[in-house]
């Protein structure tokens, strides 16, 4: 018998009136008003805000993560079993140094190394878990100088996605005293190794500046390289990987337009083409040529392009890869002799090889019926030789160097599973289930052969649906622990992704959102009338914009499913769309429409928006995941959620909101912390399959 009671949080409702309609938010008081500072310091969360979150936390320990405590160690200890710990990624070389990451048993974190390009003495450059501390701690990534002789590092304290850039001297192993505070993630050095370029965020947490740093001055010094006007525009910094040009990306979710500046020489950025509504494209760059990967002129699936870096106009291009319907390039690399596409056809992945001295090409691709594929990016321009990734739910990953001149192969590091694993006991299926249109979505399948297939199995099906991602049909250590309980785990490649090409993108998105929520329904009949599991049986799961997802089909179809797993869900999306101070609005807005300025979206958003559509009628059982200083999907967002849905259904299934006090997005920062995570999700799967 429980000693406390599920919360019921207080009713404050405020009503508004927007396109003609009336609603009324009871809830509305969760979002704090100072939620800017909350962001940067926890502490500040108002008081009556913060005794609400804390009473779920309770209610979640006392009633499921107590009770469950010793299945979550099992499953956890299963999980970091399957980690070799003691673990390194591949050299990667550049000029006399080769750099790679290391892991040592019991670390949280990573250390970046170097050693000789040939091999020889191993060098710390940075350990992580002595800059760690005992809080939270996101690592940012680390980026050497062109000179070898600094380190520019960052790291986030809290989980707001607020970077603090440090730069240290690798000759002593100290930070110097300047420091950038509140940056994105990323440095992109100079040629000279005197300056670097790194982006700003503004008060509402929004990438919008490229400032230069020049070592040795303060943060307040910093040029202003270039300012985004349209706050629905998001801007990056690269590099091409001839290093001739630092690249600046302004973009929202479809449409871009890139800037360029000489790595050598500094100076304003040139613009390559002004941005057109729903066009995209991204830049490399070779001899004076650039290449450019494009969706211009009706090239839905992309194309490359190719022009004079002095006259880079759109005006100018010319088709190097022509546009291919159905054949999806994801992604390119440009070497001194080679282009290398990432691309997607008949829905799997491969990778071309194409030789611009001689037009050649090279297709790298696997016979199973659902596998992972990526490109491995490395620092060096004039090269040969490639990286790439390759897993499948049944394969552990490889990483191969293919040598472009010769096709030698080379497998230079296998995931070890050093509590073992035989991919002879499982089986990967590539299933179709058929939309409510017509349409066929794929479904990645992975079972043990020893799962009976008469409709007993329990089944966790997965689902996204947004922004053109797609979902890996990769290996995967965490789920082996429920596909050997007996679960079936699935994956639903629903519209909204771009599994089947752009058009799989565009048909899930604004006016057509919903085939994302009946793809994944559809998805589960399939898995229900193929006997691989029952209606009751399936907990489905979705985060972020799959939390979106989640909500959706709960409202749905709630008799469907045996249980709902949300981690941090955007599940209060018209609301969200509706306030454009929350650093991802304006963007969103071509994802899902703007009802600010629609009443068309704004009613289509009303129609599906989950905390807008809970109704008074049973829902499954459900666990839902959230980050006090998430930036993305804030923390209000499941709780609003929960808090309606405990005072509206009219079940008495467990509901459970847990949310970490001192982390993002992302949850928790260490690699063994975020097993804990994993393993609280699969053990609310267990108990919703009984098997507890």
């Amino acid at each position: 018998m429980s000693r406390i009671t599920p919360p019921l949080a207080p009713r404050h409702p405020i009503s508004e009136t927007r396109h003609g309609t009336p609603r009324t938010d009871p809830y509305s008081w969760l979002r704090a008003e100072n939620w800017r500072d909350v962001m940067a310091d926890p502490t500040v969360l108002p008081a009556e805000i913060r005794a609400y979150l804390e009473a779920e936390n309770a209610w979640y320990a006392e009633d499921f993560g107590n009770p469950t405590k010793t299945l979550q160690e099992q499953i956890y200890a299963e999980i970091k079993g399957r980690i070799k710990e003691d673990d390194s990624s591949v050299p990667s070389a550049d000029g006399l140094f080769a750099y790679f990451s290391r892991t040592r048993e019991g670390d949280q974190y990573p250390l970046v190394m170097r050693t000789e390009r040939d091999g020889g003495a191993e060098e710390i450059l940075l350990d992580c878990n002595a800059e760690a501390g005992e809080g939270y701690f996101g690592f940012g990534g680390a980026e050497h100088s062109p000179s070898h002789t600094l380190l520019a590092w960052a790291a986030d304290r809290n989980g707001s996605e607020h970077y603090t850039i440090s730069i240290r001297d690798l000759a002593s192993g100290i930070d110097r005293d300047e420091k950038i505070e509140k940056a994105g993630s990323g440095a992109v050095w100079a040629n000279d190794s005197a300056s670097f370029y790194y982006i700003e965020l503004d008060d509402n947490h929004r990438p919008f500046r490229v400032r230069r740093h020049v070592l040795g001055t303060r943060q307040d010094m910093d040029e202003i390289v270039y300012e985004e006007k349209d706050p629905g525009f998001f801007v990056g910094v690269g590099q091409t990987q001839s290093k001739r040009f630092i690249t600046i990306s302004a973009h929202d979710h479809q449409t871009s337009e890139v800037w360029l500046i000489d790595a050598n020489k500094g100076g304003s950025p040139i613009c390559v083409e002004p941005r057109h509504e729903n066009t995209e494209y991204s830049v490399e760059e070779r001899h004076g040529a650039l290449f450019i990967l494009t969706n211009d002129d009706g090239a839905e699936d992309f194309k490359i392009v190719q022009t004079s870096s002095s006259a880079p106009g759109q005006a100018n291009w010319v088709d190097l890869v022509p546009h291919e319907a159905g054949r999806l390039i994801l992604d390119m690399e440009v070497l001194a002799n080679h282009l290398i596409r990432l691309e997607r056809k008949d829905g799997l992945p491969r990778i071309v090889a194409h030789d611009l001295r001689s037009g050649a090409e090279e297709v790298i691709a696997f016979p199973e019926e659902a596998y992972a594929l990526g490109l491995v990016g490395g620092y060096e321009f004039d090269t040969a030789t490639i990286r790439f990734t390759y897993s499948s739910p049944t394969t552990p990953s490889q990483v191969f160097d293919l040598e472009l001149d010769t096709g030698a192969r080379t497998l230079r590091k296998e995931q070890e599973v050093p509590s073992g694993h035989d991919p002879a006991r499982y089986e990967t299926r590539r299933l179709f289930a058929t939309a409510s249109d017509g349409e066929t979505v794929p479904v990645t399948v992975l079972y043990r052969k020893d799962t009976q297939r008469d409709g007993t199995a329990p089944c966790l099906l997965y689902g996204y649906g947004a922004y053109g991602h797609s979902i890996p049909a990769g290996f995967s250590i965490s789920v082996l622990s429920l596909v050997d309980r007996g679960f079936v785990y699935a994956i639903a490649h629903v519209r909204g992704g771009m599994d089947k090409g752009y058009r799989w993108y565009k048909a899930g998105r604004a006016a057509q959102k919903s085939n994302t929520f009946t793809d994944f329904i559809a998805a589960a009949e399939m898995l229900i009338a193929e006997n691989y599991t029952a209606r009751g049986r399936i907990v489905a799961e979705g985060g972020s914009a799959g939390g979106l997802l989640m909500g959706a089909i709960a409202n749905m179809r709630p008799d469907l499913w045996g249980g709902v797993i949300a981690v941090v869900p955007f599940v209060d999306v018209l609301n969200t769309m509706l306030d454009d101070t929350l650093p991802l609005t304006p963007p969103e807005w071509p994802e899902w429409g703007n009802p600010i300025l629609s009443k068309e979206d704004y009613e289509r958003i009303a129609s599906y928006s989950p905390y807008d559509n809970i109704a008074a009628v049973p829902y499954p059982p459900m666990l839902v995941l959230a980050g006090l200083t998430d930036p993305r999907v804030t923390y209000w967002e499941p709780a609003k959620w929960v808090a309606r849905l405990r005072a509206t259904k009219t079940d008495d299934n467990a509901l459970y909101l847990r949310t970490n006090m001192e982390a993002g997005h992302g949850g928790a920062s260490g690699r063994f912390e975020r097993i804990k995570e994993t393993a609280i999700t699969y053990a609310f799967a267990l108990r919703c399959a009984g098997l507890a």
